[in-house]
């Protein structure tokens, strides 16, 4: 390849690049009513706004430990295994029939799940640029305060039936 194809190469991912940190400054942050109102018909139960915050800065924290199992496929083989902890899933998700096994298999292990509006901040939370619709948390002593009121708030939602 020629140095000019190179140069040439350089200076399409530069404006790539400023496009794309456009795109991301110029959309704006949707409230938590309007996530609300694109959910699924079997997003229950729903976290409310403040519990909501509270599991995504779990998410954060197990993120740093290491105790995080993100995705349908990973969830599901270490829910399999036996492995507690809370299921986060994504109301906004579709199709449905990616994930609505998953509430059944938390329901039958004994394991507190919820849902919360949003896929993109989920996966924000995880570290991820990608969306992600189900996280596991496991438990850890470095967030075990944090960890144990997710729990019992979630533990305290409504089931949907």
């Amino acid at each position: 390849m020629t140095k000019v194809k190179k140069e040439k190469r350089r200076e399409a991912e530069e404006e790539d690049a400023n496009v794309s940190q456009d795109a991301i400054e110029e959309a704006p942050e949707r409230s938590y009513e309007e996530l609300v109102a694109a959910l699924n018909p079997i997003a229950q139960p729903l976290a409310g706004r403040k519990l909501t915050k509270r599991l995504y800065k779990c998410v954060k924290k197990a993120v740093k430990q290491k105790n995080i199992r993100r995705g349908v496929k990973e969830v599901q083989k270490f829910l399999n295994k036996g492995e507690k902890g809370i299921v986060v899933l994504a109301g906004d998700t579709l199709p449905i029939e990616v994930y609505c096994h998953v509430p059944v298999m938390c329901e039958d292990r004994g394991i507190p799940y919820a849902y919360i509006p949003s896929k993109s901040d989920l996966g924000a939370a995880a570290g991820s640029k990608r969306p992600t619709c189900v996280i596991l948390i496991k438990p850890n002593s470095e967030y075990e305060d944090l960890y144990n009121d997710c729990v019992q708030d979630v533990q305290a939602l409504p089931l949907p039936y």
